[in-house]
């Protein structure tokens, strides 16, 4: 793979590593694609999150672009190129221009609200937006969609307080002032850190991609454990548990941060789960044997069109939109 791999680890304008993803995802599809070139793939993804952004755009227009070639071979081609205003003859026009818009504008942000709070300011995104927030210290903390923290930087404290949803902070170490996170009446201390902190229904997780930190759960830090690169704490009531994760998996929990989904043998339960989070119309699963099929694709976090439309092309499922919510049934 000498045209992507030669220049893996130089400093590359935009429209440079856009070209190397595309290099890559053309290999990749290649018959003699092998162990090698996946391991070559994988180190040049490793090299910079500016290769891993580019190479998730790129597939998810490849992908969008496969996904039109099967609907316009399908039964379903005249509804579907109905719905995105297509005519067959434009499907090559179509499919270039959402690789363009994929390369060059990746997805919108909406505007961040702040207010004053007791302990410190406010911040929040709504549903779909998501924002990066400077911290006077050098810090960075980035906000998904419909989440919010509470910052509180002083001469001698670092503080922060997800309130909700899931945020990725990249700290500046300073051993004088700990930068620490509290989270569901947990703690997170950072080491010199990039970290992924997430709110779920029934607990906390903090993947840790590089550095360190120190989980403790709880207020009296009954439990706690020092994660290296690669863990992620979920952390519960009474229970700590770390699990290891690759590179890989690391890299998919992250996506969000380049507006994508990325789904690996993924059920339509979870799946909707993860729609809804950034969606104001909300998709709903109508039984049981629908919610269980499973499915894998990068999808951008806003286009339940791309989506549904693939259930309905490539599953054989059934679409009803119902205004405010889109019910997918056999």
């Amino acid at each position: 793979m000498s045209d992507a791999s030669s220049t893996a680890h130089a400093p590359l304008r935009a429209k440079d590593v856009n070209a190397q993803a595309a290099a890559w995802l053309e290999r990749r599809e290649a018959p003699d694609w092998s162990a090698s070139d996946l391991g070559e793939l994988e180190a040049w993804l490793a090299a910079s999150e500016a290769n891993c952004a580019a190479f998730w755009r790129v597939e998810a227009a490849w992908q969008q672009a496969q996904r039109l070639a099967a609907l316009r071979r399908g039964a379903r081609v005249g509804a579907y190129l109905a719905r995105h205003n297509l005519r067959p003859n434009l499907f090559r026009m179509a499919a270039a221009a959402f690789v363009a818009a994929a390369l060059v504008t990746g997805w919108q942000l909406l505007p961040m609200h702040k207010s004053k709070a007791e302990g410190g300011e406010l911040y929040s995104t709504p549903v779909g937006g998501r924002e990066v927030l400077a911290l006077a210290d050098g810090s960075q903390i980035e906000l998904n969609t419909n989440s919010a923290v509470r910052v509180d930087i002083g001469a001698g404290r670092r503080q922060v307080r997800l309130v909700r949803g899931e945020a990725f902070f990249q700290i500046k170490h300073d051993a004088a002032r700990p930068f620490v996170v509290m989270a569901r009446g947990h703690r997170i201390t950072d080491l010199g850190t990039k970290f992924l902190v997430r709110e779920r229904a029934d607990g906390l997780e903090v993947a840790l991609m590089e550095g360190r930190a120190q989980v403790d759960i709880g207020s009296a830090g009954s439990k706690s454990a020092m994660l290296l690169p690669g863990d992620v704490a979920v952390a519960k009531a009474n229970a700590l548990m770390v699990v290891r994760e690759t590179p890989r998996e690391l890299k998919s929990r992250q996506a969000w941060r380049q507006g994508v989904l990325i789904f690996d043998h993924t059920t339509l339960a979870e799946a909707v789960s993860e729609f809804n989070r950034y969606n104001r119309v909300k998709l709903v699963i109508a039984d049981a044997a629908t919610a269980k099929r499973r499915f894998g694709g990068t999808f951008p976090t806003n286009d339940l069109d791309d989506f549904t439309g693939l259930a309905q092309a490539v599953l054989g499922l059934r679409v009803e939109n119902r205004g405010q919510e889109i019910v997918i049934s056999r």
